[in-house]
């Protein structure tokens, strides 16, 4: 499963240096159905596609590959360093979830304000990844990967193109991109905020792991930018 995620991801990066049309936005997520149920906050990050042409009257749809990163819990500690009285170190535990998808759009209107819909396939890796630092230069002195998982996704979308600028060298078109996902994620192990039970005399952490599908409802304000490479 991460060889097929890997290679997804490989091709969702490779495909930006052909992409006709280059897109991102700052996304906010909400975990939906069982998921929801062990994580119940809003998580936030980012998402980065790239489409092989610009639809057209003639051509109304396009395909392209599909990058994001969301972070869906965080605890951060104040912790003293063993050994060294008076001098404290400051952890983190991120949980977040990175995604890459072979990406359909559909967009069969043309003119300032252009309404799409899109369908996505791939996968997503999830992990629990703790990192301490130094207290006052915030200077990062170890970090670990406490627990990860691959699952695969699918869903689909709805958006809406604001033109924002016109046509210059090799730049066909700006727009303000505003849109909604659902992705329905198949079953996958992962860790919470909640998940640490307690620390072993040795330093070993124990965590209760959950399991569930990882549904993800997400909405995104961003930017497309149409080009006019060939």
């Amino acid at each position: 499963m991460k060889k097929q995620f890997l290679l997804i991801l490989f091709l969702a990066i490779s495909s930006v240096s052909f992409a006709q049309t280059i897109g991102g936005s700052f996304m906010l997520g909400y975990p939906q159905g069982e998921f929801r149920s062990n994580v119940d906050r809003m998580g936030f990050g980012g998402q980065i596609q790239g489409t092989l042409w610009t639809p057209s009257k003639e051509r109304p749809f396009t395909i392209g590959f599909d990058i994001g990163y969301i972070v869906y819990g965080q605890v951060d500690e104040k912790l003293p360093w063993i050994g060294y009285p008076g001098v404290y170190l400051d952890l983190s535990r991120t949980n977040s979830m990175g995604s890459a998808h072979i990406l359909m759009q559909i967009s069969p209107f043309f003119g300032t304000i252009r309404p799409y819909v899109e369908c996505l396939f791939g996968g997503a890796y999830l992990q629990t990844r703790t990192t301490v630092r130094n207290e006052n230069k915030n200077e990062e002195i170890a970090s670990s990967t406490n627990f990860d998982d691959v699952t695969w996704n699918y869903g689909g979308g709805a958006g809406m193109l604001f033109r924002l600028g016109g046509a210059s060298e090799n730049v066909e078109a700006i727009y303000l991109d505003l849109k909604a996902r659902y992705l329905f994620g198949t079953e996958a192990e992962y860790l919470t905020e909640k998940s640490l039970l307690y620390v072993k005399a040795n330093g070993e952490p124990v965590f209760a792991v959950k399991k569930s599908k990882t549904d993800f409802f997400s909405f995104h304000i961003g930017a497309v930018v149409n080009l006019d490479l060939l």
